[in-house]
């Protein structure tokens, strides 16, 4: 183990090319400095100076080159841990809770942009039904989230319309007969939309494939596995939307934060994510409600 405070001697007398000067610098006697590099040298096994009679005027052996360039990265690293620790921002992990079928690549970049004004911030995301989110939230697992529901179903920061639609694949037929679905699990809004309509207009269904994943789902569907329910934002070119079963009436993406008042830092994230959000859905529409305090 390199000691910090002997490789910090050795680049001061390298630095300054001459044991008296070094030892000026650090406030050590000569004697002192050149016992700290001796020690040096014993311990990486090497001489690391050429020393001239008088002892005043020294050079660099290529061992000694060598070491130099990692004593200053240890040395640099070294202070740049003491400055981190030492600041007066510490970091706050925030938790946020994001429904299965989000993307994931769109969730990063708005976060990425959050990151960006407030470096403190350590980012969690956390993907799941928004049924299981919402009870994570209810346990104090996670601090915000966005969850699918139905619309003006409780408080919530803000809340965004999202419009639903059927889409099959290229070959798929919807007309009459047993219907194939793919779908999410049980607790997700989509699959419940689509067995209550379909129920209330007694058309024959069964499920043919089922994923927790929003590419899942979408490539089953291209593929004709099944028909499913998704948002209009996440139909693909290898989709169809089907025209013949009942209209869906939209769901709702709603941004909740767990009970209890937030940290500064969670109330900017969730007024960043509100107008984010915003920008790409279009005006939010504001919950005056408990989340908000």
């Amino acid at each position: 183990m390199l000691d910090l405070e002997l490789l910090k001697t050795f680049i001061c007398v390298v630095d300054e090319g001459s044991f008296t000067r070094a030892a000026e610098r650090v406030h050590r006697t000569q004697s002192t400095v050149s016992q700290q590099v001796r020690k040096l040298e014993e311990l990486v096994g090497h001489s690391l100076l050429l020393r001239d009679r008088t002892g005043q005027n020294i050079s660099v052996t290529e061992h000694g080159e060598m070491l130099i360039h990692y004593a200053r990265r240890l040395l640099a690293l070294s202070s740049e841990a003491v400055e981190a620790l030492a600041s007066d921002v510490d970091l706050e992990i925030l938790r946020i809770g994001v429904p299965e079928d989000f993307d994931a690549r769109r969730m990063a970049t708005i976060l990425a942009g959050f990151k960006r004004e407030k470096p403190q911030a350590r980012l969690e995301t956390i993907s799941g039904m928004s049924t299981d989110l919402k009870q994570r939230l209810a346990n104090g697992d996670i601090d915000i989230a966005l969850v699918k529901r139905e619309p003006d179903s409780g408080p919530c920061w803000a809340a965004w319309p999202e419009a639903l639609v059927w889409v099959k694949g290229a070959q798929t037929d919807s007309a009459d007969g047993v219907l194939p679905l793919a779908l999410f699990p049980q607790g997700c809004i989509y699959r419940q939309r689509a067995i209550r309509l379909l129920d209330v207009a007694q058309r024959p269904w069964r499920v043919a494939f089922g994923s927790h994943s929003l590419t899942g789902i979408q490539a089953a569907v291209a593929c004709g596995l099944g028909i499913s329910v998704l948002p209009a934002s996440a139909v693909l070119p290898e989709h169809s939307i089907c025209t013949d079963l009942p209209p869906l009436p939209p769901t709702e993406l709603a941004l909740i934060s767990r009970d209890g008042a937030l940290s500064g830092l969670q109330r900017s994230l969730v007024e960043f994510l509100r107008l984010e959000l915003s920008q790409e859905k279009g005006i939010a529409h504001h919950h005056e409600s408990s989340q908000i305090s």
